[in-house]
């Protein structure tokens, strides 16, 4: 009889030393629920709650859910139920137990993230890998990259976002910027101080943070391999909307919150490593910044496939407005610099390239999905990355070499469909999801009328 890949999970949590640890800690510190966590195609965590005494046998078994969760359960224009409509079958959630962690700010919870599968029972495809996992998509590309290269990708997040409520207003001269500003991060002290303390005790290596602009903090935590940064970046999120119950004010990863106020990014700082020692990305004793060959190439896969990359960098309609804001330090046009901040990819001095594209509201597990498909096709064809941009990106003009930034979420949408390499690396089933959600997301955004149309047009003629 075969072993499909649920069996194999099964089997490997019952088998685990994660498992008794898990309910050690469960038993000690008197957990009475666990969050068994999902993620959808938009990065929204979803799941089940399980009361502890059921933990140990449903981390071997898994929690079903209905697949249209996967799509947030969204229907389309139509009344259409998205991700195989309301008589699709259920997914089996597993936990992978590593991630498994008591809630900092109620112990009686914990929490475990879990990858998907096709349900057992099914004749076709029973106990495969669902295709619309995109956390499972991550670990499972992230194991072929190192097979096929030896490398591993590491990367590290700017989680920047944006927090709203009573004296939290940004305070400072007309013509200049709060940014930096200790006195603002002192405004805004007990957002800092709840959501390192809560991050730091599920796991999180916090290093830095800083007022980024008017309502927007951003705090950092120590680069890892791939996955676990897109954990984390998921964990961050959680704590943030924590951090603002507790206080009674508003965390929000809106990409653009309003006009004029610096877009929400989520730099994706990244390297690639081999033994665990050596960054390829750059050669050894040469002292100016540069990128070794191999850095090249997987920068130039990297800036050839950033357009049809934008339906994941740039997942929703109000993320093109931060790109259209050109000098609030976003990216207008695909291209890389050495320390450049106004291009698409920074090389940095220590070796890393800041990948600018990636929103506040991005699924990170996507976002690290088409780094690695691109990186790889860079390095697999030898793509040029060509000449780094000199001076501000805004007065250049597009590199004819590499796809103009699509603008809009409906350009997004046909640039990733044009995107070979791309669509088959994430698959076609959710490759056609992503299409069809972001699409419906579209059309939904051209047929409202907006405030803006109103003031345009309301007693424009005659």
């Amino acid at each position: 009889m075969t072993t499909t890949p649920l069996d194999a999970h099964r089997q490997l949590n019952a088998t685990s030393p994660g498992l008794a640890e898990a309910q050690e800690i469960i038993d000690d510190r008197g957990v009475e629920f666990v969050y068994f966590q999902a993620i959808t195609i938009t990065g929204r965590v979803v799941g089940k709650v399980v009361p502890a005494r059921h933990f140990h046998r449903l981390s071997v078994k898994g929690v079903q859910q209905h697949q249209t969760a996967v799509a947030n359960l969204q229907s389309t224009r139509e009344g259409d139920l998205m991700a195989g409509g309301v008589h699709a079958p259920e997914y089996t959630a597993v936990p992978d137990l590593d991630t498994f962690a008591v809630l900092p700010w109620d112990t009686s919870f914990a929490r475990v993230f879990c990858r998907l599968y096709e349900p057992d029972h099914l004749i076709d495809r029973a106990g495969a890998e669902f295709a619309c996992d995109s956390r499972g998509l991550l670990h499972r590309m992230h194991a072929g990259f190192s097979d096929r290269t030896g490398l591993e990708l590491r990367t590290g997040c700017e989680p920047e976002m944006t927090w709203q409520g009573e004296g939290l207003e940004a305070q400072f001269r007309p013509g200049s910027s709060p940014a930096y500003h200790i006195e603002h991060l002192e405004r805004n002290r007990p957002i800092v101080k709840k959501v390192v303390q809560y991050a730091q005790a599920l796991g999180l290596d916090m290093v830095e943070g800083d007022y980024e602009d008017e309502f927007q903090v951003e705090l950092n935590f120590m680069f890892d391999r791939a996955d676990l940064t897109a954990d984390r970046l998921t964990t961050y999120r959680q704590i943030c909307k924590q951090v603002a119950r507790e206080l009674g004010i508003h965390a929000s990863f809106m990409p653009k919150p309003a006009t004029g106020m610096m877009g929400n990014g989520c730099h994706h700082n990244f390297s690639l490593w081999r033994d665990d020692e050596v960054n390829v990305l750059v050669d050894p004793g040469v002292t100016e910044l540069h990128l070794s060959t191999v850095g090249q190439h997987a920068l130039g896969g990297l800036l050839a496939h950033s357009a049809g990359a934008m339906l994941v960098n740039g997942s929703t309609v109000n993320s093109y407005k931060r790109y259209w804001d050109a000098g609030q330090f976003a990216p207008s046009r695909i291209n890389w610099g050495l320390d450049n901040k106004t291009c698409t990819v920074r090389l940095s001095a220590n070796g890393r390239l800041e990948y600018k594209l990636p929103d506040a509201a991005v699924n990170p597990y996507l976002s690290h999905a088409v780094i690695l498909a691109a990186c790889e096709d860079g390095m697999k064809n030898a793509i040029d990355p060509g000449a780094p941009t000199r001076g501000s990106s805004y007065d250049t003009v597009q590199d004819e070499r590499f796809p103009a930034l699509p603008l809009t979420l409906g350009e997004a949408i046909d640039a990733f469909r044009a995107d070979e390499v791309l669509t088959q690396a994430l698959g076609p089933e959710l490759s056609a999801l992503l299409v069809d959600f972001h699409a419906d997301e579209w059309a939904r955004f051209c047929g409202v009328v907006t405030d803006w149309e109103r003031q345009m047009y309301w007693n424009d003629a005659p």
